[in-house]
C-alpha cells in the first residue's frame, strides 16, 4: 500500500511539473506591457499545426500568408535541411526520418495539410533560395528569392500551375534596372489597380511595381520616395539622424486598407509609408534602441480600422505589437528560445480573418507558430 501511495505521489509531482512548464511556455508566448483592446495581446496555441505527414520536415520558414478561405500558406527552403535531417531521403536511407517537405504548403484552420507543391519546373526559373510569399485576392501564390543570381518573382495558381515570371535570373544589375530584380524579399498585390509591389530587396534598395498579369514595369522608388541609391552602407547608428536611403534590407511590402504602401527598412529599424505612386507619407521606428535589426515583416489586425500592426523582429527574436494610427509600439510577444511561444529568427507574419497571428521562423527556428488574440 505504501509503495502505491509513493508511486501516486511521484506521478502527481511529475504531472504538476509538466503543467507548470506548459504554463510557463504559454506565458512566454503572451504579450508583455500591452496597452489596448482585443488583439493587442496574443497567446500561443502550442498544438498548431498538426504533425506533418510523409516524414516531412521544414527547413528555413521564409514566408507565411493567408488566403481568401483563411487557409495558411507556408514557404520554406527544403535545401536548407542538413544531410542528417533528410536521412530518410538518402539512398540508401541513413535514418527512418525525415525528408524535406515541398517548398509550398497549404494548411487549413485546424492545422491539417491541404496540399503541397513547389520546386523547379518547365517554363520558369525557380529561385536558388526561396524568400517571400504572398497569396493575392484571387488566391494566386507569389514567390520571391534572395539567393545569388535570383532576379525574379514567380506567380502560380493555388494548385501550383505556373502563371507568370517577372524578371530573370542573373547577376545584380542595380536599383534602376526595370527588367531584373535584385534578390527580391517580399511581394504584395493591389487588387484595385491589379499591380504587384516588390520589396527589392537584398541586392537592390527599392520598391518596384509591375502589372500583376503581364509583368509590365510601372514605377519604382527608394527611401522617402526619392530615386534609389546603391553603394556602400554605413553601419546603423542609433544616435544618428534617420538614413536618407534604404538600408540592408528592403525586407517587406504590405498594402493597407487605407490604400497606403508600408515598407520594412530592416537595418534602419523603421517602417516607411507611401502613397501608391511612391509619394512619401511618414515613417515610424520600431525597436530603434535595440541591437538587432527589427523590421522584418508586418501584418495588420483584421478589424475595420486595422488597429494593430504585428511586426516580426528576427534581430531580437520577438514580435512587436504597434498601434497602426500612431506607429507607437505597445509591447512585445515572446523572447528568444525554443519553447512554444518563443522565437528563433522571427521572419514572417500573417493574420487571418479571426485575428489569429501566424509567425514563421527561419535559420535555426524552422517552424510556424499560431497565436490567438487574448480577450476575443
Amino acid at each position: 500500500m505504501r509503495r502505491k501511495h509513493q508511486a501516486w505521489l511521484a506521478a502527481f509531482v511529475i504531472a504538476c511539473g509538466i503543467a507548470l512548464a506548459l504554463g510557463q511556455s504559454v506565458l512566454d508566448g503572451a504579450a508583455e506591457a500591452q496597452d489596448g483592446g482585443p488583439g493587442a495581446e496574443l497567446q500561443v496555441d502550442p498544438f498548431w499545426p498538426k504533425p506533418l505527414p510523409n516524414k516531412w520536415l521544414l527547413g528555413h520558414v521564409i514566408g507565411v500568408a493567408v488566403d481568401s478561405r483563411d487557409h495558411i500558406w507556408v514557404l520554406h527552403r527544403p535545401r536548407s535541411l542538413t544531410e542528417s535531417e533528410r536521412g530518410a531521403a538518402a539512398d540508401p536511407p541513413t535514418s527512418e526520418c525525415c525528408v524535406p517537405a515541398p517548398a509550398v504548403i497549404e494548411f487549413d484552420q485546424e492545422g491539417n495539410v491541404v496540399q503541397a507543391w513547389g520546386g523547379p519546373g518547365d517554363g520558369y526559373e525557380w529561385p536558388n533560395e526561396e524568400h517571400g510569399l504572398f497569396v493575392d485576392h484571387l488566391d494566386n501564390v507569389w514567390i520571391g528569392g534572395n539567393g545569388n543570381g535570383d532576379g525574379q518573382v514567380l506567380k502560380f495558381s493555388r494548385d501550383g500551375t505556373f502563371l507568370l515570371q517577372i524578371g530573370s535570373a542573373g547577376p545584380l544589375s542595380g536599383s534602376h534596372d526595370t527588367t531584373r530584380l535584385g534578390r527580391a524579399a517580399d511581394i504584395g498585390v493591389d487588387p484595385e489597380a491589379n499591380e504587384v509591389y516588390v520589396a527589392d530587396g537584398y541586392g537592390n534598395r527599392r520598391v518596384i511595381v509591375f502589372d500583376a498579369d503581364t509583368g509590365e514595369y510601372k514605377r519604382h522608388w527608394g527611401a522617402y520616395g526619392r530615386p534609389p541609391v546603391d553603394g556602400e552602407l554605413a553601419p546603423y547608428d542609433q544616435q544618428a539622424d534617420p538614413s536618407p536611403i534604404f538600408g540592408d534590407t528592403v525586407h517587406c511590402v504590405q498594402l493597407s486598407d487605407e490604400g497606403l504602401v508600408y515598407v520594412c527598412d530592416r537595418m534602419n529599424h523603421r517602417l516607411q509609408i507611401f502613397e501608391k505612386d511612391g509619394t512619401f507619407v511618414r515613417e515610424g521606428f520600431i525597436g530603434k534602441e535595440t541591437a538587432g535589426a527589427s523590421t522584418w515583416d508586418i501584418a495588420f489586425s483584421p478589424d475595420p480600422d486595422q488597429t494593430y500592426i504585428y511586426n516580426a523582429d528576427g534581430g531580437n527574436h520577438l514580435l512587436w505589437t504597434v498601434r497602426h494610427a500612431s506607429l507607437e509600439t505597445l509591447g512585445t510577444t515572446g523572447r528568444r528560445g525554443r519553447m512554444a511561444g518563443q522565437f528563433e529568427a522571427t521572419h514572417s507574419v500573417a493574420v487571418d480573418s479571426h485575428g489569429n497571428v501566424y509567425v514563421g521562423e527561419t535559420l535555426n527556428g524552422r517552424r510556424v507558430q499560431k497565436f490567438t488574440p487574448a480577450g476575443m
